[in-house]
């Protein structure tokens, strides 16, 4: 049983990653997974306003997806680091079906149900921390950028179809919407369980420490290594200004149009512009560019992505606007993967699954952070003015970091001393420790 794709058997292609069989379990897997649900949320949205009446509560009962994130996602994730991946991610699986099924059940009340959807949303830290820590073990070298490339345009896909049905099948019967959603993930469960080998974490010893010390792990393996950190820095802020095209859609669309109905097909043009722009800037790019392109090209797309939304501030037509969500999704799609792909290959395999929890709940702040400061902000200005400055605002940030972006030798000398230390046998876990690369670093600024 390989433990992957040989990093040796010529250039990375899609063909060649999907050719690769555990990979294409894994992704029909995530496919079920992630369409199952976005047309949950869909429809639990509407089945919470059908029984509250409340447009607040059934705002509420999306935002309960990011939740668990916020309140212990590094600490789920440092979990799913103590068991093999595949029994995570089943159980993770499974543990949804159940919930999601319960939720759909006839006469469950309001409380019931954001209990359940709390209960469904703090499997998913789990399950996508043990699936980022596996995906290296399947897939190498560049194979694993463009795998992460492929499998972030299939989410994206994913999420207009899950949306797009959930939407339609909600106004039907909602009900019907979530037991659909509840046999994909079991669906999912299936395909993991007879596709995926079952890959347990390495690079760890037996013996373990306090689960809240190696959760803090998860946060000084990233802080201490300038490339992690660089990469973090620059995920984040990206998230941080690209999704307002997204988060302020129903707004935006409301200060275009002139009617109720014209502001619904408005409001759509803009939210599916971004995801479509992520699924073909990580094709075009993942065919395009090479590895060593793609990696130099990671500060470029950054300061890219806030940049598109400038424009914003001339307030422009709906079909501008959905032009520039287009632009910041593609940007983003172009640094993406290769930003993943570079921070796994620096990243000691004994810490996957808990520097994701960290990277995954930075992301989940920043989304939600930016999303609440722009909106509140448009209460009281102009929104495409606050847009534009908030994308101003974005530019310059990203620069900043982009002009502290390490070095090539700086990252090839991270990923030499990563591949050695992932070479060695596990002996004892212990804390992160400062790479060489920061202690010279230290040593010429002391």
């Amino acid at each position: 049983m390989t433990a992957g794709v040989s990093a040796d058997e010529g250039p990375a292609t899609f063909r060649s990653v999907l050719a690769h069989r555990e990979y294409r379990y894994l992704l029909s897997a995530n496919v079920f997974s992630w369409i199952g649900d976005y047309l949950a949320r869909a429809a639990v949205t509407v089945l919470v306003l059908h029984h509250s009446g409340s447009v607040a509560l059934s705002a509420a009962s999306f935002a309960l997806s990011y939740l668990p994130w916020l309140v212990g996602g590094p600490v789920l994730a440092a979990i799913a680091e103590r068991m093999p991946f595949r029994s995570t991610m089943v159980a993770c699986d499974l543990i949804r079906m159940l919930l999601i099924g319960l939720i759909a059940l006839p006469g469950m009340p309001i409380w019931g149900m954001f209990a359940l959807l709390f209960g469904t949303a703090m499997a998913n830290p789990p399950f996508q921390a043990a699936r980022s820590a596996l995906l290296p073990q399947v897939l190498v070298g560049d194979r694993l950028v463009i795998g992460l490339a492929l499998q972030q345009s299939t989410g994206q896909a994913a999420q207009i179809v899950g949306f797009a049905a959930g939407s339609t099948l909600a106004g039907i019967d909602p009900r019907t919407a979530l037991m659909v959603n509840s046999v994909t993930f079991g669906i999912s469960a299936l395909l993991i369980r007879l596709g995926v080998h079952d890959r347990r974490p390495v690079g760890i010893s037996q013996t373990r420490r306090p689960l809240l010390r190696e959760t803090g792990d998860g946060f000084r393996i990233i802080w201490h290594s300038r490339v992690m950190r660089g990469i973090a820095v620059l995920v984040f802020a990206t998230m941080f200004f690209g999704v307002v095209p997204e988060g302020l859609a129903a707004g935006w669309a409301q200060t275009l149009a002139d009617d109720r109905a014209e502001a619904g097909w408005m409001q759509a043009m803009i939210m599916i512009a971004s995801p479509v722009g992520i699924i073909l800037g990580g094709l075009v790019v993942g065919r395009l560019l090479s590895a060593e392109q793609r990696r130099r090209s990671i500060p470029v797309f950054a300061v890219l992505t806030p940049l598109a939304l400038v424009p914003a501030i001339f307030a422009p037509p709906v079909y501008l606007v959905s032009l520039m969500a287009f632009a910041c999704g593609f940007m983003g799609a172009g640094m993406f993967p290769a930003a993943n792909g570079l921070f796994v290959e620096v990243l000691p395999a004994g810490y996957r699954a808990r520097a994701f929890g960290v990277m995954q709940t930075g992301v989940q702040v920043s989304q939600g952070a930016a999303v609440l400061a722009t909106g509140v902000m448009a209460e009281r200005f102009s929104l495409p003015v606050v847009v534009g400055a908030w994308s101003i605002g974005g530019v310059l940030l990203t620069l900043a970091v982009a002009f502290r972006w390490p070095s090539n030798t700086e990252i090839s000398q991270e990923i030499e001393e990563n591949r050695r230390a992932n070479a060695s046998p596990p002996g004892p876990e212990a804390p992160p420790q400062t790479s060489r690369v920061e202690s010279t670093k230290g040593a010429e600024h002391g």
